[in-house]
């Protein structure tokens, strides 16, 4: 039996969009970003997905 203790793109994703750009715009300076940008109908912190996971790693 294998047990992942990572965390899923898809959790990091669930925990990491927002229903408002200024949700998403107080996370992004937060971690260190200075936007944010839509991703399917929500909002998620950084210009892109590839800034966000950046910004992540560093934390």
């Amino acid at each position: 039996m294998t047990v992942f203790l990572g965390i899923s793109p898809a959790f990091a994703h669930g925990k990491g969009m927002y229903a408002s750009k200024a949700e998403a715009q107080k996370r992004a300076q937060e971690i260190g970003c200075s936007t944010s940008h839509q991703n399917n109908g929500r909002w998620m912190p950084c210009s892109d997905e590839r800034e966000l996971h950046q910004q992540l790693r560093k934390q």
